[in-house]
């Protein structure tokens, strides 16, 4: 694996960028993968590992039946986030999140599910909406993947279209509060934290007709 060592001249320092290895160079394999249940979203695995000193272990896997889905940066005209509130159980906390959801199957991409998503959960829709960056949720036990949008041009259409499970609020946000939350750690949830992160990033790049 070759090392390549880079001098950031506004830092002052090294920062080391190694090379990505192939699969193949590990040691650690998976030797066998069975099914332990199975349900609407999700299925549990238990994964037979050879570990690289020859040792046995089963560890557990999720994986993911529709493969993830997507979570939408929902900038209003004077540059406010919307976000909503809802409880959830898994944490059994309200959370403050960006809208987000699972890919249909009628989904012609995820796009297309943060397009859905943000109409249901707040009522708006999008004259513009692209990729700001796709993340893995859980790399060490889940193959789920959240592909991340920035919408824009924020149009109302009308009341929020819940599901029979959802009791969501939503509000308008500024971008330095949400990073403050973020910093703070009261707000947890990774595809938000993503999210907000990359759209601040994306701001300090972006012209300001593009914003």
């Amino acid at each position: 694996m070759e090392t390549r060592f880079h001098w950031l001249a506004e830092s002052g320092l090294y920062w080391v960028r190694r090379e990505v290895h192939a699969m193949e160079d590990y040691q650690l394999r998976r030797e066998d993968r069975q099914i332990v249940s199975s349900g609407k979203a999700l299925t549990f695995m238990r994964d037979t590992m050879r570990l690289p000193g020859g040792k046995t272990e089963y560890w557990d896997f999720v994986h993911h039946n529709r493969g993830g889905g997507a979570c939408v940066v929902p900038v209003l005209p004077d540059g406010r986030i919307l976000m909503i509130r809802q409880l959830r159980p898994a944490v059994d906390r309200e959370t403050l999140e960006l809208p987000a959801g699972v890919r249909n199957p009628e989904d012609s991409d995820t796009s297309a599910t943060a397009k859905r998503e943000l109409r249901e959960e707040t009522g708006y829709s999008c004259g513009r909406i692209r990729k700001l960056l796709s993340i893995d949720t859980a790399v060490a036990w889940c193959d789920e993947c959240t592909d991340i949008y920035l919408a824009q041009d924020l149009v109302l259409e009308g009341r929020q279209v819940l599901d029979a499970a959802e009791e969501i609020r939503f509000e308008a946000w500024e971008l330095d509060d949400l990073l403050r939350r973020i910093s703070e750690g009261t707000i947890r949830d990774a595809k938000t934290a993503a999210g907000i992160l990359a759209y601040a990033v994306d701001c300090q790049k972006a012209s300001p007709q593009d914003r």
